[in-house]
């Protein structure tokens, strides 16, 4: 009888949808609520991340009968950050680039009066930085999503993975071990 070994990357998927869908409630709940790009709410979009990776290395550990080493908690909750991260980038590209490009204008316009107001700029350097930025935003705001949810999720994931570390002692006989029986009668 064969032992199926439990895979991270089933509960982090799982999760890491999941989390998808409360990002998205979250987005269009701030754009319903004209909440301000630049406001510290921004920051509770991490909140669900967090609760979720947390689930995810709970989950994994369950499926491996209670015990997990420090470095499968980590790569269960470093899986769940690399999934969300490319789902939330996706989903990123799709709002800014087809669903709300409005949401670019608010955000570009917000910039230009910040670097105004700074006065280290010229009229021109602005021009030419918000241009830029502009023609790029959904492309720079993707590949940012991916890299701060992989870096975000693998500090995370080095605090949690020590949390939930419950490593089997060698005098743990697994659930599923069957003792191997003397072949010869002499032993």
């Amino acid at each position: 009888m064969e032992v199926k070994k439990a895979s991270p990357s089933q509960p982090a998927l799982k999760w890491a949808l999941i989390n998808l869908i409360a990002s998205i409630v979250i987005t269009y709940a701030f754009q319903f609520l004209n909440v301000d790009q630049n406001s510290s709410a921004k920051y509770l979009s991490f909140l669900p991340f967090i609760i979720f990776l947390l689930l995810t290395q709970k989950e994994f550990k369950g499926q491996l009968g209670g015990y997990l080493t420090y470095g499968e908690g980590f790569l269960s909750g470093f899986l769940y950050s690399i999934f969300t991260g490319v789902f939330i980038a996706i989903f990123t590209y799709v709002y800014y680039a087809i669903l709300s490009p409005e949401m670019v204008s608010k955000i570009m316009e917000s910039s230009r009066a910040q670097m105004e107001a700074k006065g280290n700029m010229t009229q021109e350097q602005i021009d030419t930085g918000m241009g830029i930025a502009t023609k790029y935003f959904a492309v720079f705001a993707t590949v940012g999503v991916v890299f701060s949810y992989a870096i975000f999720g693998a500090i995370v994931s080095l605090i949690s993975a020590a949390v939930f570390k419950n490593e089997r002692s060698p005098f743990d006989v697994p659930d599923n071990y069957d003792a191997p029986t003397p072949s010869d009668p002499t032993v």
